[in-house]
């Protein structure tokens, strides 16, 4: 094939465009033909075109992409190099070149990785500085430390990411670097044997062991951007097997570690060992009554597994271990809440792993109750009475009929009596009341009897009792609050006899019971898994109904026990209790008390109807960081300044107010201050 050559042609002006498209139009290259490349400070647009018709792909130009190139061959080259040729001139001009279905497409660097580019997975398919993308999974490296290890070997404008999800890197970048890159992940990815490892631990208990060897083993790694990298040397601890898990980057750490453990390992010179243990959240007088059940039931444990093993020497083995036994202590320091114990290393390593399961921060249930209790009262009452002289011989009454219901001043006979007498309290009972009189002449006094009485009433009170109390209160642990009276109830009485010289004396006594009236609340919550929470609950609502009785206080009680499991922040209704008391009475006279409309003159009529209505709602809340306990503090201290503050304006208003209206100068002495105390820094700004 004879060679084509691209000479050094300097046209000026559209001469040059159009010589220069004259001689690809008139000329073109075969695809399989060599090619001498030769421009001289050529537009870019300009040999983007040529190496397009030698090629023969189709490129396609970003309007931003701007300047010119020198591009020159010393022999002829085949069309695939001059194509790459001129990928790597445009990326020394920061420019780069993205193939996609049909189509290559020049563009600044920076909007490369945005384009649609050919993808690869592990190994590259294409070559040179065109853009491509690649996505590399990860079995053993992690993939988001890697990033930090990469990022200085891709272009600045080029993209690197990891998704932890499925360990995998997604890189952006030109096919040549790329190949490079993916050697390296090659040979990071690979298994570290080293990684971990489990050392036993035969005297000791692994976790005090694990505690001590963190701290001297404590690494601070810093990551790009100033985070916290995760360490590279880790011990952990497996109370069941009282062994160190131990994760390492190199093996010359985990022989120094292995190397330390075997010295620290010993057994203990005696029976046993004097250790403190400091509890973080358990109280250590319970838990050491817990341990000393656990020690001892450990110990007979051993004894018949070791009585049932041996025929012979039975007594002499159950005699060690029982004297074993009771060389453990285990005793409860309250003051530090510690625990001092001393037992043998295999029974503290045991009770060490209890402690630690043990010794557990609970959380906190805050729980919000409403209280509603709907009372309803409605009473009619409708009666006539009367008394009329039906015989009367020589100017004397000598024969009276008449009705008479009702007691005190609703009774017709008592109000008469009373109003004779002169009693000017002597009033009818409320309602509308209409009485007919007469008046007498008694002893030379005129006074007014009453004949008849007429009486209608219809009243109706209501009551609504709201209560909203709230409590905190630790896990598994009850919780009680009460709102009400302290009430004395007399529970006995018996009368004392005593002599003081020749006069005998009696002095009564009585014994008294105080009890609370009111409202009561008692809870205990329990979380379980998945934050569920079941409350134990005891709500009561009382009242004293009548303190004359003779037999003592009668009180009204409306209460609920119950056990409920809800969810985290749900609302629940303990019950409803709705009670409905209809009381009714009639007083009439036999047979006349019957007969239709004139039976109103002979009959009165009571009717009485009390209507309570009790709802309980409660909503639990897990507490457990101190950022909800810092927002729930908030809220309910801003409310007490908010309305101690609201109290304080009004009445330094009303005060302002007065003074004004007098025309004389504020008065020191009718001022009120309010002092409110500052706001918890340390636990309410936090919040914000």
């Amino acid at each position: 094939m004879t060679p084509i050559s691209f000479r050094r042609f300097r046209p000026r002006g559209a001469a040059r465009a159009l010589v220069l498209a004259l001689a690809l139009t008139a000329a073109p290259a075969p695809a399989s033909a060599p090619v001498t490349l030769n421009f001289a400070n050529s537009e870019i647009e300009t040999v983007v075109r040529a190496i397009g018709l030698i090629t023969g792909k189709n490129f396609l130009v970003d309007p931003r992409v701007k300047g010119t190139l020198n591009i020159q061959s010393v022999r002829p080259v085949s069309p695939t190099l001059a194509y790459q040729i001129l990928v790597s001139s445009l990326r020394m001009q920061g420019y780069a070149v993205v193939e996609g279905p049909g189509v290559v497409k020049v563009l600044p660097e920076a909007d490369a990785k945005t384009h649609f580019s050919r993808t690869f997975g592990k190994t590259v398919g294409s070559a040179g500085d065109q853009v491509v993308t690649q996505v590399y999974p990860l079995q053993h490296a992690n993939a988001a430390q890697l990033v930090s290890v990469l990022r200085p070997l891709i272009a600045p404008n080029n993209a690197v990411a990891a998704y932890p999800g499925s360990n995998t890197l997604v890189i952006t970048d030109y096919a040549d670097n790329l190949k490079r890159i993916s050697q390296i992940l090659d040979a990071l990815d690979k298994p570290n044997e080293a990684e971990f490892s489990v050392i036993k631990v035969e005297h000791l208990s692994a976790i005090e062991l694990a505690n001590q060897l963190t701290r001297l083993f404590a690494e601070t790694t810093t990551a790009a951007g100033g985070a916290t990298a995760t360490p590279t040397f880790l011990i952990g601890a497996d109370a069941r097997s009282n062994s160190l898990l131990v994760r390492a980057d190199h093996p010359g750490k985990l022989d120094s570690l292995r190397a330390l453990v075997a010295k620290l390992d010993q057994p203990a010179a005696g029976l046993g060992t004097m250790r403190v243990v400091p509890l973080r959240n358990a109280e250590a007088a319970k838990l050491a009554e817990t341990l000393r059940n656990l020690a001892a039931g450990e110990s007979r444990a051993a004894a018949s597994a070791t009585s049932a093993g041996t025929t012979g020497t039975t007594n002499g083995a159950a005699a060690a271990v029982s004297g074993a036994g009771a060389n453990v202590t285990i005793q409860a320091d309250v003051a530090t809440n510690s625990l001092i114990i001393n037992a043998p290393d295999h029974l503290y390593n045991n009770l060490r792993a209890v402690i630690d399961a043990l010794d557990t921060q609970r959380a906190q249930i805050f729980v919000e109750a409403l209280i509603v209790e709907v009372t309803d009262d409605r009473a009619k009452e409708l009666g006539i009475q009367w008394q009329a002289p039906l015989v009367e011989k020589a100017g004397d009454f000598a024969l009276f009929g008449g009705t008479n219901f009702g007691t005190g001043a609703n009774n017709l006979l008592g109000l008469s009596t009373a109003i004779a007498a002169g009693e000017v309290t002597a009033l009818p009972g409320a309602g509308i009341n209409l009485a007919l009189g007469q008046r007498f002449t008694v002893d030379g006094k005129e006074v007014v009897g009453l004949t008849a009485l007429a009486r209608a009433l219809q009243s109706e009170a209501g009551a609504n009792v709201l209560s909203t109390p709230n409590l905190l209160t630790l896990d598994n642990e009850e919780a009680k609050i009460v709102i009400g009276r302290n009430v004395p109830f007399i529970t006995g009485s018996y009368a004392q006899s005593a002599t003081t010289g020749s006069a005998a004396t009696v002095n009564p006594f009585q014994t008294i019971e105080r009890k609370d009236v009111g409202l009561t609340l008692k809870v205990k919550p329990q979380v379980s898994e998945g934050g569920r929470i079941k409350l134990t609950i005891q709500q009561e609502v009382s009242s004293v109904q009548d303190t004359t009785n003779q037999a003592g206080i009668i009180t009204n009680k409306r209460s609920i026990d119950t056990a409920v499991q809800v969810g985290d922040g749900e609302t629940i209704v303990l019950g409803g209790l709705i009670q409905d008391d209809v009381r009714a009475s009639e007083d009439k006279v036999p047979l006349l008390g019957d007969i239709p409309l004139l039976g109103a003159l002979f009959r009165s009529e009571k009717t009485a109807r009390t209507k309570t209505n009790l709802m309980v709602f409660l909503r639990p809340r897990i507490v457990g960081a101190s950022e909800n306990m810092a927002s729930l503090t908030r809220d309910r201290y801003d409310y007490i300044r908010n309305a101690f503050g609201a109290e304080a304006a009004r009445i330094l208003a009303e005060e302002q107010a007065a003074e004004r209206t007098a025309g004389r100068p504020p008065q020191p002495g009718l001022r009120m201050e309010f002092t409110l105390p500052a706001a918890p820094a340390d636990t309410l700004r936090k919040a914000h």
